[in-house]
């Protein structure tokens, strides 16, 4: 098996078991394990698999760049990485629709605010964009293996979690999803709030500066 053949490989794994554990073999796995224990082999398992597909990614060595990004695609994939940067660093604040399962515990279903007025899945979207930009600016085919693995698991990810929600929470959950949107701005404009646009912006000039080839506006201004 090739290098190509082996990222995809270990990106097909990390998707497979991300949605496996996170849905189906969840409470099974919790019963036998304990919740410690299901956190300790849900995240083993996933670093491994992670680790697996950069090793493989590595492996292949330089490989040909299917296209050649002009500065339209420059530009936008940096546009890209700071709002996903803002959602990221959004998502960290309360959740008004967090909810924990189990006997005695509180549903809350509020009203959306921050980053949650542009999609009430900031995180799984902020990886999801990330990843958009490393397939419009950095197109080798192993790169792109692990850009495109990134993105179904933030998408489908976010799609589970809409479904799983649903059926526990049943109306709640309606009425959540009719004050937000799947996908970002949906709803219309929305400003993230000063913690995410400061926060965010941080990230993006940070995670950019630390690249390993100039990037976001150190390209231009670096």
């Amino acid at each position: 098996m090739n290098a190509l053949a082996m990222t995809a490989a270990f990106g097909a794994a990390f998707i497979a078991t991300h949605l496996a554990l996170s849905h189906p073999l969840r409470k099974p796995v919790s019963r036998l394990l304990g919740g410690a224990g299901f956190q300790a082999l849900y995240s083993i398992i996933a670093i491994a698999l992670f680790a697996g597909m950069i090793w493989a990614r590595k492996g292949a060595g330089p490989e040909a760049w299917l296209w050649q990004p002009g500065e339209v695609a420059l530009l936008a994939a940096a546009l890209l990485i700071w709002l996903g940067s803002m959602l990221l660093v959004g998502s960290f604040r309360r959740n008004p629709a967090m909810v924990t399962f189990g006997p005695g515990k509180d549903v809350v279903i509020g009203f959306p605010g921050g980053v949650f007025r542009i999609t009430r899945h900031p995180m799984m979207w902020g990886f999801a964009l990330w990843a958009v930009a490393h397939i419009l600016v950095h197109p080798e085919p192993s790169a792109l293996v692990i850009a495109v693995t990134v993105l179904i698991l933030a998408l489908a990810g976010s799609a589970g979690q809409d479904v799983k929600k649903r059926r526990h929470l049943g109306e709640a959950w309606c009425e959540w999803v009719r004050r937000t949107s799947f996908v970002p701005f949906g709803s219309g404009l929305a400003w993230p709030g000063t913690f995410a646009f400061v926060g965010g912006t941080l990230l993006f000039l940070i995670a950019t500066w630390l690249h390993p080839v100039p990037a976001g506006v150190w390209r231009w201004f670096g």
